[in-house]
């Protein structure tokens, strides 16, 4: 299946190169000026940025000004051929730029075009500017995080932009191509970065819904309230994550630390709970963090060293399971990244050696025009004019 790919960064970016490992042809179709700025952004001292290697691999480039008349007729005559577009722009640019779902429909009814922005395509928000914090602000998962009396905390992992710009829009596509298979027609689909964490926050509703009161930050079941699931700080200023939340793991915790008397003190909260905590934390701050993963991988318990992100590309779990793959780009040279995580039987990943590194802007232009029709002497004009580059 082809793929026109019209996002930039990550979220959209990262949907399709998903789409793309699972087989999928990618086309990234790039403006003929600066392209996707994730190209530039933080690359240190390489020619792409780390970003872009990460959510653009196995993908073809094309660049197209979609602002002149020629690039919109040769954007829409890849369209008709294709399967899925996706796009992240502010609701309404590609209505303008005359590349949106009902003309693309129009000339290809069987098109799954799925429209990826921050606050959806219709409501008061629509067209507001935003990023990963603002959509969890609003959907009430920015004010859950962090420590109990401090302030939010933000995280080093974008929940809206990957729970709803990455793996939610590539559910709705492949349930709108399930859907294709049945009635022979596409679908549009309308993925809000805000709607989607909102979706998946259950865990605060949890709290309001049973106790009537909203949670409080770092002091409920799952961000800091009981003994038994946290994190605890070690001798060496490290940590070791415990979630022994069912109370066998959490006796067979006591055990391990030579805390019998707690057996039945994990659930607690409150005053209990603190002193619980604090003698927990009194015996992991007592030897260093490799001697408490040493004890605890030999205990069934649910707990596991906090490892840095150098150390989860060397761990044994994540390599077995063959999560870490090397790309060999012409200029930056071999480049560790994240492999597909979804495993398929009889179908091994296509992420492995023969990966293709992301592309340059503009590569294959020509390659892909040509295969649509288009003459040499066509191309030549077509860029002299600014439409491709």
């Amino acid at each position: 299946m082809r793929v026109l790919d019209l996002t930039r960064l990550l979220p959209g970016g990262l949907c399709t190169q998903h789409l793309g490992d699972m087989g999928a042809e990618v086309v990234k179709v790039e403006d003929t000026g600066p392209g996707d700025y994730a190209r530039f952004m933080g690359r240190g001292g390489m020619t792409v940025s780390p970003l872009f290697h990460l959510v653009n691999r196995n993908k073809k480039s094309i660049c197209l000004d979609l602002s002149k008349d020629g690039g919109r007729t040769l954007f829409m005559k890849l369209a008709a051929t294709a399967d899925i577009v996706v796009e992240g722009f502010r609701p309404g640019v590609v209505d303008r730029l005359g590349v949106g779902y009902e003309a693309v429909a129009a000339v290809n009814p069987a098109i799954v075009y799925c429209a990826i922005s921050g606050y959806g395509q219709d409501g008061p928000w629509r067209e507001r500017a935003g990023h990963d914090i603002n959509y969890c602000a609003t959907a009430g998962i920015g004010g859950q995080t962090g420590a109990k009396g401090g302030p939010p905390t933000l995280p080093n992992f974008q929940i809206a932009d990957l729970a709803g710009g990455t793996l939610s829009a590539a559910m709705g596509i492949l349930a709108a191509l399930v859907d294709r298979l049945r009635t022979g027609k596409g679908r549009y689909v309308d993925i809000s970065m805000t709607d989607c964490a909102f979706a998946h926050s259950a865990a605060p509703l949890i709290t309001l819904l049973s106790e009537g009161r909203d949670p409080v930050r770092g002091d409920e079941m799952l961000s800091g309230g009981l003994p038994c699931y946290g994190y605890y700080e070690t001798s060496d200023n490290r940590y070791m994550a415990v979630g022994a939340l069912e109370p066998k793991f959490w006796q067979a915790l006591c055990d391990a630390l030579d805390l019998a008397h707690l057996k039945d003190k994990g659930w607690n909260k409150g005053a209990a709970g603190d002193a619980a905590r604090s003698e927990v934390a009194a015996v992991f701050a007592g030897k260093p963090r490799d001697h408490w993963a040493g004890v605890f991988a030999a205990v069934d318990c649910c707990v596991t060293p906090v490892l840095d992100v150098a150390e989860s590309l060397s761990n044994e779990q994540l390599m077995a399971r063959g999560m870490v793959a090397e790309l060999n780009d012409p200029d930056d040279g071999v480049i560790r990244v994240l492999a597909q995580p979804v495993k398929f039987s009889g179908m091994a990943g296509t992420v492995d050696e023969g990966i293709a590194p992301a592309p340059r802007q503009g590569q294959h232009t020509d390659e892909i025009l040509t295969e649509a029709g288009m003459a040499r002497d066509d191309l030549e004009k077509l860029r002299k004019d600014g439409v491709i580059r």
